[in-house]
C-alpha cells in the first residue's frame, strides 16, 4: 500500500477496526473509506454491492464482526453464524468483484479444534472436531478464510487471511454478559471495587489457559502483513505466552486495585482448555509483539474508566 491508497476497514467502530485505523494513520495513510452500520449494513448483499461500486477502494482490512464471549456464543449461535457469515461473504464477493487488490480476512484463533495440539499450528484447522461452546461463531469464519483461499486458487486474487488470539485494549466491550473474559473481569473486579464487596466469583475452575495480545499490537500486525505477506496458508497472530484464568484474573485484581477474595464456580464452563496459538510463522515474517500483558492490563483498566466516564455525559 502506497501512502494515497484508498483502504476500506470494515468494522472501524469495534476494537480490532479502531486500532487499524489509529495504526494506518501512525504510519501517514489518509485516505480511508470508512462507514457505520448504520450507514452500510453489510449483512445486505446490495447495499455492500453498491457501496465498493461507488468508493473503488484498492485494499480492504475486514475487521467488522460480531463477537461475544460463552454465554453470548451459547445464547444466541444462529445469530452469530448467521450475521459473520453474510458480513464476510458479501464484502469478499464484492471486493472481488470490483478487483480490490488485496483483502485481509481477520478470523479468530477458536477456529482451531478443541483439542488441537499445543501451541497450535496454522496447519492444525479442521482436523478434528471445534470447541462446542463457540462452534458457530468459528464456522463462520473458517468459512471466510476457506473463501478467500478458493478465491486466491480459482481466480489469482491476493486475499490473506490472520488469525488473532483473544484481542483486549481501547474500546473493548465491557458489556456484563456479551463480553470476552478478560473486559469482563475489568469489569466486574470494578464494579466489586467501588461496592465494596468482600468476593468475586468468577465462571469455571480457573485452570484453562489463554494468551492475550493488546489491539494496538495487532493494528501493527495487520498493517505489517499487508504490506509484506502473500499467500493461502493463514498467519496465526499472538504473542507465544499464555496464563491461567486464575492467573489473570489475579493481575486484573491488581490493576483494579481491588482488597477482596476471588472464588470460581466450577459448574459454568471453562471453554476450551488450552488456546496457545504458534507464532513461529509470524516472527519469521518478522514480527513480534511489543506490549506485555501486566502493562497491557493497565491501558485496558484506563480505557474502561474513560469508557465510564464518556457513558455518563
Amino acid at each position: 500500500m502506497d501512502k494515497n491508497s484508498k483502504i476500506y476497514v470494515a468494522g472501524h467502530h469495534g476494537m480490532v477496526g479502531s486500532a487499524i485505523i489509529r495504526r494506518l494513520h501512525d504510519q501517514g495513510y489518509q485516505n480511508l473509506v470508512l462507514r457505520t452500520s448504520k450507514e452500510l449494513d453489510l449483512r445486505r448483499q446490495a447495499e455492500v454491492e453498491r457501496f465498493f461500486e461507488e468508493e473503488q477502494p484498492e485494499y480492504v482490512f475486514l475487521a467488522a464482526a460480531k463477537v461475544g464471549g460463552i454465554m453470548a456464543n451459547q445464547s444466541y449461535p444462529a445469530d452469530f453464524m448467521y450475521d459473520n457469515m453474510i458480513m464476510e461473504m458479501n464484502v469478499i464477493h464484492s471486493a472481488y468483484g470490483i478487483g480490490v487488490k488485496k483483502l485481509m480476512f481477520l478470523g479468530s484463533s477458536c477456529i482451531y479444534p478443541r483439542l488441537a495440539p499445543q501451541p497450535m499450528p496454522e496447519s492444525c484447522l479442521l482436523t478434528s472436531s471445534l470447541e462446542q461452546t463457540n462452534e458457530a461463531y468459528a464456522l463462520a469464519k473458517i468459512s471466510g478464510l476457506k473463501y478467500c483461499e478458493y478465491l486466491n486458487r480459482q481466480c489469482g486474487t491476493d486475499y490473506i487471511s490472520v488469525m488473532p488470539t483473544n484481542l483486549y485494549g481501547p474500546n473493548d466491550n465491557y458489556h456484563p454478559e456479551h463480553s470476552h473474559v478478560l473486559p469482563a473481569l475489568i469489569r466486574r473486579f470494578h464494579e466489586a471495587r467501588e461496592a465494596g464487596k468482600e468476593e468475586v466469583v468468577i465462571w469455571g475452575s480457573g485452570k484453562p489457559l489463554r494468551e492475550f495480545l493488546y489491539v494496538d499490537d495487532l493494528a501493527d500486525a495487520c498493517v505489517y502483513l499487508m504490506n509484506t505477506y502473500s499467500g493461502n496458508e493463514t498467519v496465526n497472530l499472538g504473542t507465544g505466552k499464555e496464563v491461567s484464568i486464575a492467573q489473570l484474573a489475579e493481575l486484573v485484581k491488581e490493576a483494579v486495585g481491588y482488597k477482596g477474595k476471588i472464588t470460581y464456580d466450577p459448574s459454568k464452563p471453562d471453554g476450551t482448555p488450552r488456546k496457545l496459538l504458534d507464532v513461529s510463522k509470524l516472527n519469521a515474517l518478522g514480527w513480534t509483539y511489543q506490549t506485555e500483558l501486566e502493562e497491557g492490563i493497565r491501558l485496558a483498566y484506563e480505557d474502561f474508566k474513560n469508557s465510564e466516564v464518556r457513558a455518563e455525559r
